[in-house]
């Protein structure tokens, strides 16, 4: 039976999540230009890369413990941990004068990334089975609803001052932090153990879950999917401010403008469609549809000529969003209730795996084919997509005859 929470405990959630996005998009738009002024280097992409890993780095070796500690001690005093750690990063970003500063603040960041493992936890904890698709695409569409207020607004802000996104971002996560510590209530009871006071040492190795995963034949593909789903979303968060002004010249305001109309467009599609998708289509084919929609638009947004084109395209690749509530839902039924917390960390770790390793690549990529054809970078990530195919089609999709707990 699930726990007795308050309703108002979704939207808080949701709200904690739009904010978290909210934050993020504020510094897309701009993060090219402050590594200009802090490194004096013309490329920047490389650094763009390296802070990226880094932060993911970062996330790959904790998002495991603290999965396995939202287990143990809760959902809500590692989300607040969390939180906390994105306001101290946003600070060192606003007024750090020099690349290490920028480093170690992306590190501190990465070290108490939970947010969205922790926030489908939550979700998992108070939601039936059959609520979960939908949840999940409006926890996504939340995400995607900060992406249409964060990028615009850092993008004017960034056009006044270069370091006030940042100090946006600062302040809204200390509010966000307010907000979790004042009104989100415990999902999930504390575990009740005789020797509960003393914390299983070995429970905060960052590879045991991973040799729990290995160990488990159902829950392996669907890891490995994460990590490839996430590997194709990296391109973006590296590539799509250089792209922007490499082809169209972009500002930031236009930079951010083109982020928002995405978010704008992810935020209806997976608030709306998830959950219909899934019960129309299944969970499977409603993957490999999301993966069609976004090679779709990436064919486009790699022979665009005009910035109009990419607009036209945003609904198109905003439905490529729709497959990550699927497959979010599929991996819920797959863990006992006690082990969410622990299997959505190995996830998160299992996309920051993908973030230290796929920046660099890109990155390097795109100087590469910056001189000639900018908009080439969309066509390896379609490559990517195409390894997806196989993987999903491979998918055990029936509920488990009995979860794993061990």
């Amino acid at each position: 039976m699930k726990p007795s929470v308050p309703t108002t405990a979704l939207s808080v959630i949701f709200a904690t999540v739009v904010l978290d996005a909210v934050g993020i998009g504020l510094i897309f738009p701009i993060l090219p230009a402050l590594l200009r002024d802090v490194t004096h280097a013309a490329n920047v992409a490389p650094y763009i890369g390296i802070m990226t890993a880094l932060y993911a780095l970062m996330q790959f070796i904790f998002a495991p413990v603290l999965g396995a500690l939202s287990d143990r001690l809760g959902r809500r005093p590692v989300l607040l941990v969390s939180l906390a750690g994105a306001a101290v990063n946003y600070l060192f970003l606003a007024f750090a004068p020099s690349l290490w500063m920028l480093l170690l603040g992306r590190a501190i960041a990465g070290l108490t990334s939970a947010n969205v493992s922790v926030a489908t936890a939550y979700i998992t904890d108070i939601s039936a089975e059959k609520q979960r698709a939908r949840r999940f695409g409006l926890l996504n569409a939340m995400f995607g609803a900060g992406f249409i207020i964060g990028p615009v607004l850092g993008g004017a802000l960034g056009d006044y001052g270069l370091r006030l996104p940042f100090m946006a971002a600062a302040i809204l996560n200390t509010g966000n932090l307010l907000l979790t510590f004042l009104t989100l209530p415990e999902s999930r009871p504390p575990m009740r153990q005789p020797t509960r006071a003393k914390i299983d040492l070995a429970a905060l190795n960052p590879l045991r879950p991973l040799r729990w995963v290995f160990s488990q034949k159902t829950l392996l593909p669907i890891t490995v999917i994460f990590f490839t789903f996430s590997a194709a979303g990296e391109v973006y968060g590296v590539c799509w401010a250089l792209w922007g002004h490499d082809a169209f010249e972009w500002n930031g305001l236009w930079i951010g403008l083109s982020l928002g109309a995405f978010g704008l467009c992810q935020a209806l599609a997976q608030a709306f469609l998830p959950g219909p998708a899934v019960k129309l289509l299944g969970e499977g084919a409603t993957i490999l549809t999301g993966v069609a929609c976004a090679c779709l638009a990436l064919v486009v947004m790699a022979f665009a000529s005009r910035s109009w084109m990419i607009f036209a395209i945003m609904p198109v690749f905003a439905l490529g969003g729709i497959g990550a509530p699927a497959l979010q839902s599929l991996a819920t039924r797959q863990v006992a209730d006690d082990r969410q917390g622990q299997f959505q960390g190995v996830l998160a770790s299992s996309v920051s795996l993908a973030s230290v390793l796929c920046p660099l690549v890109f990155s390097s990529l795109y100087f590469v084919f910056k001189e000639h054809w900018p908009g080439a970078i969309w066509l390896s990530v379609i490559v990517v997509y195409a390894a997806l195919v196989p993987l999903v089609l491979g998918l055990d999709i029936r509920t488990p005859a009995s979860k794993l707990a061990s």
